[in-house]
């Protein structure tokens, strides 16, 4: 290309808009944005040249052959908003002197969820199919379990289904969403999913890999696998897209910081494309990109074309006011921020907000509630607690835990935890028991008689200690309500987190037990790739029994809602 600055090439354009400060980007994407910019100037002196033409016949498959799929966007063009002409042009654009061949073997790709990189990925991998020119070329939709790979597959089955060009070269093997292969017969060539999960495949020699959520990969593995194959092939890809991570030990984290440094030109390596979405450290100081709708660009290069929008990164972050673990996938996943995965779960401001200091346990008398019951080992603590239901004079959901320690050898504990269970004893918010360990015939006695004054409809447990429980329940014929086995993997912890945490935005109340706070306080949620949550005791800082508790009575609720007599279940 010429060294001039004057030009129609789209990628170049974007870079140009980019270091001028007319397009708004964090300090990774300038770097790329220079560096291009730089390479354009003098990559010729290290064997390669950029070619507008191929940059310009990418971009035009995209807009010219595929249509979007999806609510708002089904049936519409492709059409690449600026960040991804650039990630297009710097793919196919860049070439190698000595055969022509293109000139990146890895691209890596960080922006934030909902900013358009899985179809884009999927689109890359169609083009590469079809125009490449590579006898039998294998392009796989890679990821550690088969059905996170088929989220990037699924968008290139509904390009081919909207796009008569593709659909006169391709045939699809399976029907409806069992699909699994898109065969370019002319050329021998296919596009399909590959995991890690299918023990003992054959060696797949890749022409290109698309890695979708490389956050999400436990560890090298496929990575590794794909790139293995990689030496049969003339102009090999891998293109990865993540999110940002948790976990810096992660290998996700070692691309990351390899894109970083490969755009500020602190490591030289000409086979690698990153476009990594970053902020400014003054941005950071004090949270200041949350509140400053200003810089969002930075980290969302798709609100420049309306995606995916202001409103709703607005309500992504007003709900996750006072959420720790909430806040913290905020940060992560609409403004790229790595985040430590072992976050508070509830913040101390959305917890005292939601205290009544005059509570009074008359509200609560013949109220339906929901109980759950998360039983100690041996000895520590046991909580049993009651979510009640709103009742005509009062518009909030009540929660009450009561909690039970052995009471011998308490004064070691309380030195041991630097927690003042002795003071809690003494002013009725810890119910002792005088043994070493914790006696379930004298919990069992307490909850029935804490029963009496309730309509407790179920209460909910943990499979843990359960067998030994109710073997005392039979023994000393007590009767209790309904006891409902409670899960605590994401199956059921999932929801059950999630409407407590819709009820923690103001439509609770709890009587401020200084115990149920400790156990708050010490509480962490992990999430899993579907963005569910659990709460995690091994990552927790104390002891969280009177929240898993809670939780688990949130989890088994049903509510007659005022309109109708629609029953929601959350078991």
């Amino acid at each position: 290309m010429s060294k001039h600055a004057a030009t129609k090439d789209r990628a170049t354009l974007y870079a140009q808009a980019v270091t001028s400060g007319v397009i708004l980007a964090g300090p990774d994407v300038r770097n790329a944005c220079q560096r291009h910019l730089n390479d354009l100037a003098y990559a010729d002196t290290r064997g390669f040249y950029y070619d507008e033409a191929e940059a310009a016949e990418a971009i035009a498959f995209f807009e010219e052959c595929l249509c979007l799929n999806g609510g708002q966007f089904e049936g519409k063009p492709f059409l690449l908003n600026g960040w991804q002409d650039f990630v297009v042009g710097n793919v196919f654009g860049w070439k190698r002197d000595k055969d022509d061949t293109r000139r990146f073997r890895v691209v890596y790709i960080e922006t934030p969820k909902g900013s358009g990189k899985s179809p884009l990925c999927a689109g890359i991998g169609l083009k590469s199919l079809v125009a490449d020119d590579e006898p039998r070329a294998e392009i796989y939709a890679a990821a550690t379990y088969k059905d996170q790979a088929m989220v990037l597959f699924r968008d290139a089955l509904a390009f081919y289904d909207q796009s008569p060009e593709l659909q006169s070269r391709l045939a699809a093997s399976g029907t409806g969403a069992n699909r699994w292969n898109l065969a370019y017969l002319e050329k021998g060539s296919f596009f399909r999913v590959i995991s890690s999960e299918k023990k003992g495949q054959s060696g797949p020699r890749p022409h290109m890999a698309l890695l979708d959520e490389i956050h999400e990969h436990r560890d090298g593995t496929v990575i590794e696998m794909l790139r293995a194959g990689f030496k049969f092939r003339r102009q090999p890809l891998s293109v990865m897209i993540t999110n940002s991570g948790h976990d810096k030990t992660s290998v996700c984290w070692e691309y990351h910081e390899m894109g970083q440094k490969v755009c500020a030109g602190q490591i030289e390596n000409d086979e690698v494309f990153a476009y990594i979405c970053s902020l400014d450290e003054a941005d950071l100081v004090d949270d200041l990109y949350l509140a400053d709708e200003t810089l969002w660009p930075k980290v969302n290069p798709s609100l420049y074309a309306g995606i995916p929008g202001y409103d709703y990164i607005r309500s992504q972050v007003k709900e996750a006011q006072g959420m720790p673990s909430k806040m913290a996938t905020v940060k992560r996943l609409c403004f790229c921020q790595w985040t430590e995965s072992d976050n508070p779960w509830i913040g101390s401001t959305a917890w005292f907000a939601c205290q009544d200091k005059e509570h009074d346990d008359n509200l609560l008398v013949s109220r339906r509630c929901w109980g759950g019951l998360d039983l100690s080992s041996v000895n520590d603590l046991t909580a049993y607690a009651l979510l009640f239901e709103p009742s005509s004079d009062d518009p909030y959901w009540r929660l009450k835990v009561w909690f039970w320690m052995p009471g011998i050898g308490l004064k070691v504990k309380s030195d041991q935890d630097r927690v003042p269970y002795i003071a809690w004893r003494d002013a009725g918010y810890l119910t002792t028991i005088d043994r070493k360990t914790i006696d379930y015939e004298f919990v069992i006695t307490d909850i029935m008689r804490i029963n009496e004054d309730f309509e407790v409809q179920k209460i909910a447990f943990d499979r843990w200690n359960m067998a030994s429980f109710k073997k005392e329940v039979d023994r000393i014929g007590a009767e209790l309500p309904e006891l409902v086995e409670f899960g605590q993997g994401f199956q059921s912890m999932g929801p059950a987190v999630k409407e407590f945490e819709r009820l923690l935005d103001d439509k609770i109340r709890h009587d401020g037990n200084p115990v149920l706070t400790w156990c708050a306080a010490n509480a962490v949620a992990v999430e899993d790739p579907a963005e569910n949550k659990k709460l995690d005791k091994s990552r927790s800082t104390g002891r969280i029994d009177g929240i898993v508790a809670a939780v688990q009575a949130a989890g088994i609720i049903e509510r007659t809602e005022d309109q109708g007599e629609t029953r929601i279940r959350f078991v």
